[in-house]
């Protein structure tokens, strides 16, 4: 049978504007949107409007993100569609968990708003940068990494592509080493070694967090960024999940072998950009149907798509 999987965008993705259409023409959308600014006011400003350098900060590029994302999902609930799975890179996670109904919209907003300032401190308490290493296999990337006191293998993205994060005064040493393996290091535009030990801090300021909130099992399987498999069912070990993401790896590759291997062969990416669509395109064979929704029109195109 076939399964639909909805696919929640991560940091970086973010564009001054993002969801503003939604906003506008869809009341399920806006719904999600006015929630987060009740919560967090100025959050619609930063959002729509900019400036991108303030866009751009962690403490208000996950809110952003995060309403941009779950208002995409909800547009397409209201349209008809009940996705089977459920996955989101780094910072989609947590809108993914309020999709699947492990928290509240309300409980989930709030834990990211804490998430995205305890990730802003952890960077600046711990100067660090990341690279995307291309065209080397893993393993030959994460032994440069063992060469380094501070760098780290974080994102698993897909075959010839794995991001590492590390400290700001061994990342450039390491981008050559890779260059002389014959491998790319391509620097990206972020403040911190994200998803490295430096986030440990974060961790516990989530744990504290969702010690005060209310979990429940997944409405449907959500798909672990630690583990790669469907999230546990006790709110316990979910707690232990959630609050670990920050300071763990990605494991996006093997996220999405196993949504496939589950009967999963169609991808909706939700949110700002189509960075997620382009490495299910990389990972799966060419029979999965890959498809977006990230402003009016792509949510349109997507409803046609599926026959709502």
């Amino acid at each position: 049978m076939s399964k639909t999987a909805l696919l929640f965008a991560g940091q970086g993705a973010q564009t001054v504007g993002m969801g503003k259409d939604l906003y506008d023409t869809n009341d399920a959308a806006r719904a999600v949107f006015q929630l987060g600014e009740s919560i967090r006011p100025g959050t619609l400003k930063t959002c729509f409007e900019g400036p991108g350098d303030v866009l751009t900060l962690t403490e208000n590029t996950q809110p952003c993100l995060f309403l941009t994302d779950l208002a995409c999902a909800r547009a397409l609930e209201a349209a008809g569609l009940s996705a089977d799975a459920a996955a989101g890179f780094s910072l989609g996670e947590i809108p993914a968990l309020a999709y699947a109904k492990v928290l509240s919209d309300t409980d989930a907003f709030r834990l990211v708003v804490t998430r995205g300032e305890a990730m802003s401190e952890c960077a600046k308490a711990h100067p660090g940068s990341m690279a995307a290493v291309l065209k080397l296999d893993n393993c030959a990337v994460e032994e440069v990494c063992g060469h380094f006191d501070n760098v780290y293998p974080v994102n698993y993205n897909c075959p010839g592509q794995l991001a590492c994060a590390g400290a700001a005064d061994e990342i450039d040493a390491f981008c050559d080493e890779i260059k002389k393996l014959g491998g790319r290091a391509v620097k990206l535009a972020v403040s911190g070694a994200f998803h490295t030990p430096f986030m440990r801090p974060a961790t516990e300021a989530l744990e504290k967090t969702l010690a005060g909130m209310t979990l429940s099992s997944p409405s449907v399987p959500i798909y672990s960024n630690t583990t790669g498999e469907p999230y546990p069912e006790s709110a316990s070990d979910i707690a232990k999940t959630v609050a670990g993401q920050a300071s763990n790896s990605v494991r996006w590759e093997s996220i999405v072998r196993n949504m496939y291997a589950a009967g999963v062969d169609t991808f909706i990416e939700v949110g700002a950009g189509s960075t997620l669509s382009g490495l299910v395109k990389r990972i799966l064979p060419e029979d999965v149907k890959i498809l977006r929704v990230g402003d009016a029109a792509s949510l349109e195109d997507t409803i046609r798509a599926l026959g709502l």
